[in-house]
């Protein structure tokens, strides 16, 4: 089995998983700030958790996402000099900014996992939970978006001539 292929394998069940995930996370917000706005204009009360809960919830849905816009080549790009360039050079100007995206994103994901032990023992205001539960979906979407951009670099989406 090639390495494209075992590639492959892996982004789609990881998109598959990310994609479960941001729904998931999207369910959950909304749940939680809705029922958070029912128990302060209804009841006059509030829960404790429920705008740690909601922005925990926010950051796993946005950087799990992330991955499936690189994937389908959705996220902001300016490609008017780009155009201008002959096909080839295209293919070859995207397979070497894939390279160097990748080699970021595996600096975000060091970076990430050393922030996140280093701030393992700090712990959230209202839930009982390290704090580094913020990092862990920059970990992971960080290492997917790398092997999506692992997987541009050595198979290129198709450029429109």
């Amino acid at each position: 089995m090639s390495a494209d292929r075992i590639l492959t394998a892996i982004l789609t069940r990881a998109d598959t998983g990310a994609r479960v995930a941001v729904m998931a996370g999207a369910a959950a917000m909304v749940a939680v700030v809705s029922a958070q706005v029912v128990m302060r204009y209804v009841f006059n009360g509030s829960f404790d958790w429920a705008d740690e809960v909601s922005r925990i919830a926010f950051v796993w849905t946005m950087f799990l996402a992330i991955p499936l816009g690189v994937r389908d080549g959705t996220h902001v790009g300016i490609d008017l000099v780009v155009k201008l360039l002959p096909v080839p050079q295209r293919r070859m100007l995207a397979r070497i900014m894939s390279a160097l995206a990748a080699t970021m994103m595996l600096v975000v994901l060091v970076t990430s996992v050393w922030v996140a032990l280093s701030t393992w023992s700090e712990r959230l205001g209202s839930i009982d939970m390290t704090s580094s539960v913020f990092f862990f979906p920059v970990i992971l979407g960080a290492l997917h978006g790398a092997l999506h951009l692992a997987h541009l670099t050595l198979v290129p989406a198709e450029i429109k001539p």
